[in-house]
Order: C-alpha cells, then structure tokens, then sequence
C-alpha cells in the first residue's frame, strides 16, 4: 500500500513539473500584450494585432483592463498561474490584451470606446471581427475571497468562439429588450 502511495505522489509530482514546463514554454510564445500591463503600450496598435491573431487562430479577444497597482489583477494572475488547465483554456479559446490603466496613462482614449468600467481588473469580449460582445464585472469570478476555477471554467466555455452565434443573438435580443 505504501508502495502504491509513493508511485502515486512520484507520478502526481512528475506530471505538475511536466505541466509546469509546458505553462512555461507556452507562455515565452505569448505576444507581450498578453503578459503585461504596459503603460508605454499604445493599446489601438496592440488591440489591431490582438484582432488580427484572434482572426488567424479562430478564437475571441478578452480584454483585460487593469494595472500593474492592482492587487486583485495580480491575485487574478497567480490564480491563473496555480490553475495550469483555466490557464490553458483561456489561452485556447482566446487571445488576451492586457490595457494598463494608470496614473502615468490611463489610455483615456482607448478607454472612452468601451462600455464604462466598474472595477478592476474588468474584462470585455470582443469577437475577432472586433464586436464587443460581454463587458465582465471580474467580481462575478470570485468564490469568497478567491477566484473559482468552475466560476473562469464555465465563463470561459460560454465566450469562446464557439458559441458566438448565441451570445449575438442574446445580445441582439437583450437590446430589442432595452432599446
């Protein structure tokens, strides 16, 4: 029984290191407005490029807005980094553009062309033809003190690209509604 434990923790630990390199690897391949938020960053040029790779890879953009002084937009990052599948997962279905919002630039611009903000970090989705299709209150995400791997799971897995179709026409009806 002791032998089987021991196999069992050797395996568990050789398959974390193995998706530990694999998270890695596939990050050094992200564009750099994946990883950071970048106060020098021209966020028009960097959401061009966004749309352009969500086009070539079949997939939705997810904009993060947030900053490098937001406590709750790094404790969403290490949440991302200690959940190798949601981070994988979002990554599949969707090319992330990180904007910085800041005292030294608050990409004023660049912000007054989205729906308002309600907290940071916040994300939209846009598709990659650039509709903006959901503006996501990250709160929503939490599950006490912390974010819920089921809560980004299930947010993940209704955004991507795959249900597009519904969310437009949802979103279509929801407008109908309110207009």
């Amino acid at each position: 029984m002791k032998l089987i434990g021991y196999v069992m923790t050797v395996f568990s630990f050789v398959w974390l290191a193995t998706l530990e390199a694999k998270q890695a690897s596939f990050v050094e391949q992200l564009p750099q407005y994946s990883k950071i938020y970048n106060d020098q960053a021209d966020p028009f040029k960097d959401a061009v490029a966004a749309i352009k790779l969500a086009k070539a890879t079949n997939r939705n953009v997810l904009i993060e807005i947030g900053g490098n002084w937001c406590t709750w937009c790094h404790k969403m990052d290490a949440f991302l980094a200690e959940n190798p599948d949601v981070y994988q997962t979002l990554h599949q279905n969707f090319v992330l553009l990180k904007i910085n919002v800041s005292d030294s630039n608050n990409n004023e611009a660049f912000m007054n062309s989205l729906p308002p903000v309600l907290g940071y970090p916040h994300m939209y989705v846009s598709t990659a033809s650039g509709k903006m299709i959901l503006s996501k209150d990250t709160a929503e995400l939490l599950a006490t003190e912390d974010y819920s791997r089921q809560a980004w799971l299930e947010f993940l897995n209704r955004w991507s690209v795959k249900n597009n179709s519904e969310n437009i026409a949802k979103l279509a009806d929801k407008v109908k509604v309110n207009g």
